[in-house]
């Protein structure tokens, strides 16, 4: 038991560290200069948190294929998150 909960802690460690290093590549500023100091600590942060909604923002589409704005895409995001939650919570509790 101790050993699944170690790799998964490892997996979960990895993610995060892939999330980071695409982040900090994607650190750049306006004129195409790498950020630095408070600026790209507050990118990154900003980047990290983002990086998991980033994938139900993506599929916050109409049945077009067109991006939802507003209020269908907050509540579009909200439920494939939710979904999310719900389909990682029985693989976690095995």
């Amino acid at each position: 038991m101790r050993m699944i909960i170690a790799a998964l802690a490892l997996v979960s460690m990895t993610g995060l560290a892939h999330a980071g290093e695409a982040c900090e590549a994607k650190a750049i500023d306006k004129n195409g200069k790498p950020l630095a100091g408070a600026a790209k600590s507050s990118f990154i942060k900003k980047c990290e948190k983002t990086s998991g909604a980033s994938a139900c923002a993506l599929k916050a589409v109409d049945k077009n294929g067109k991006p939802l704005a507003g209020a269908a895409k907050t509540s579009s995001i909200k439920k494939c998150e939710k979904d999310a939650a719900a389909g990682a919570a029985p693989a976690a509790s095995m």
